[in-house]
């Protein structure tokens, strides 16, 4: 993959390099740092960022290690060592400046987990559709985390022989990212590494959900939570999302019942995140 064109660069954080996306501003201001979720890579956070950036506010997105276009890391690929790459790619930045950190889906633990355990100046949570630690709690939650896994390990080996190639014309893309972005997606969605960095990080699922749940988050940081699909229907589970804002004396809470949590990211809704977006900075100010 290292051969074909893609956005942004390729940042070295120690012997290896992960994929970055900025847009926005070079310099100035809070920087919103993406965090994408499972199976996800930088190009599902194309459109957020072209939102951000058209407000004067920098932003940056990236590959997680031996996903997209980022270099594999030493395992286990738990939550821990994922923030460790996230540190490490801010240094390589000279980004010491505070950072607002927006994770979609299994992003969401991780963002988690580093408002729990880093130091880096935090200026708030934004949890897009988020997995919690609570999750593993619902019925059969284990299960389908374990299965999802194994599906993932499937994958890889279908992308091996390319048969996620015409996988990706229908799935690839379910967002709805335009242009470049939306080809890149495709791109990613069929690669077999990709598909085995991602099953690696779904296998750490558990443990990294019993760490991001060791504490609650501390009570003054800003929160907003924007969640995806039916209430009555996801009664159970939005209840769990909504548990960080109600927690925070600064807390937000957006559902956005038309969307999925796919497209959630996209041209459609993403204005929804924007918004969670503009309450966290807001609250810091």
């Amino acid at each position: 993959m290292g051969r074909i064109a893609y956005r942004g660069d390729r940042i070295d954080i120690g012997g290896r390099s992960l994929r970055v996306v900025r847009a926005g501003p070079a310099s100035g201001g809070p920087l919103v740092v993406c965090e994408h979720g499972a199976f996800g890579c930088a190009a599902d956070w194309a459109v957020v960022q072209e939102k951000l950036s058209a407000r004067g506010l920098r932003s940056l997105a990236y590959d997680r290690a031996g996903l997209g276009h980022s270099d594999p890391g030493p395992e286990p690929r738990d939550g821990r060592a994922i923030n460790d790459d996230l540190e490490a790619l801010l240094a390589a930045l000279g980004e010491t400046g505070p950072i607002l950190l927006v994770g979609h889906s299994m992003g969401g633990l991780m963002v988690r987990l580093f408002a729990l355990e880093r130091t880096h100046a935090l200026l708030g949570l934004v949890l897009v559709d988020a997995v919690t630690p609570e999750a593993l709690t619902l019925p059969g939650g284990p299960t389908a985390v374990r299965a999802f896994g194994r599906v993932l390990q499937l994958v890889s080996h279908g992308a091996r022989v390319g048969l996620m190639h015409p996988v990706s014309l229908v799935s690839g893309n379910m967002i709805g990212l335009p242009g470049a972005a939306g080809a890149e997606k495709r791109r990613i969605h069929a690669s077999a590494p990709h598909a085995h960095g991602a099953a690696v990080e779904v296998m750490q699922w558990p443990a990294t959900s019993r760490m991001a749940g060791a504490a609650d988050l501390a009570a003054d940081i800003p929160i907003s939570v924007v969640t995806a699909g039916d209430g009555k229907a996801r009664a159970r589970i939005k209840a769990i999302q909504e548990g960080p804002a109600n927690r925070s004396r600064s807390g937000y809470i957006e559902h956005v019942t038309a969307s999925n949590h796919a497209n959630l990211l996209g041209p459609r809704f993403a204005e929804a995140i924007l918004r969670g977006i503009d309450h966290a900075l807001a609250a810091k100010t």
